[in-house]
């Protein structure tokens, strides 16, 4: 099995200013940071250009959405072109913040993942059960649909991470258990080795979101198929260094 280098986002979500932004940055730019571990900060997109001039060059930067084409007359949106002209890399894409607070669709999503590849920015695409779906016993179903039409919208998975978010646990304080996880993430790559290839399934990072602090970084990072985490509220406090080094 080829090795998949561990990868933490940071998703700053609708959070910060320039002067507790800056004070993160520091933060990142000063600490011992595993360099076995690919870092990425998410940045609200009116600060992705003053956290990729303040950040280390070692640490990535990414838009936490973008629309499905290069430019237009679509108001208040951003496309990968003026991404990638600010210096950030990647966009988060499919959150569910995105899916249930903003109505995105799964075409919508994928049309997005197909344009920003084409663009050539990396994409943490996102997937991810509601409460009551898990309690119905359709978690695979859910999450299997969603990830086939990203997949639909794939050519190189290269640059690609999948991030597995239940959404009961994005912000409550509820973490799935690292079996739990480890299930799910489990199930995504046999996933892959059945609907896009062996050597997808093993390369493809399988990252996990929902609540990941510091204090239980390191036992869901222990678990063979979690590649890594995207992290919320945690990634805008000090602890975001711990969960960097979760593996270290």
């Amino acid at each position: 099995a080829m090795a998949r280098r561990f990868f933490v986002g940071g998703n700053w979500k609708m959070n910060g200013n320039k002067e507790s932004l800056e004070q993160l940055i520091t933060i990142l730019n000063t600490a011992s940071l595993d360099d076995q571990t690919e870092v990425v900060c998410a940045a609200p997109s009116i600060y992705l250009d003053f956290a990729r001039s303040l950040l280390d060059p070692g640490i990535g930067v990414s838009a936490q959405n973008c629309y499905k084409v290069a430019k237009g007359a679509f108001t208040g949106e951003i496309s990968p072109a003026m991404i990638k002209d600010c210096g950030a890399d990647w966009v988060i894409l499919g959150h569910s913040e995105r899916r249930h607070v903003f109505g995105e669709s799964d075409e919508l999503i994928g049309q997005k993942v197909a344009h920003a590849l084409e663009s050539d920015l990396g994409v943490i695409a996102c997937i991810g059960e509601k409460l009551e779906e898990r309690e119905a016993g359709t978690t695979e179903e859910v999450v299997y649909a969603q990830t086939q039409v990203i997949a639909e919208n794939v050519t190189d998975w290269g640059k690609v991470v999948l991030a597995y978010e239940p959404v009961w646990a994005i912000g409550t304080g509820k973490t799935a258990t690292p079996e739990q996880a480890q299930e799910v993430h489990e199930k995504l790559r046999a996933w892959f080795r059945a609907n896009v290839s062996d050597d997808v399934a093993e390369s493809l990072r399988i990252i996990y979101g929902g609540s990941v602090t510091g204090a239980n970084c390191r036992e869901l990072a222990s678990q063979g198929d979690v590649d890594g985490f995207l992290v919320g509220g945690a990634s805008l406090k000090p602890e975001f260094v711990d969960i960097i080094n979760a593996r270290a």
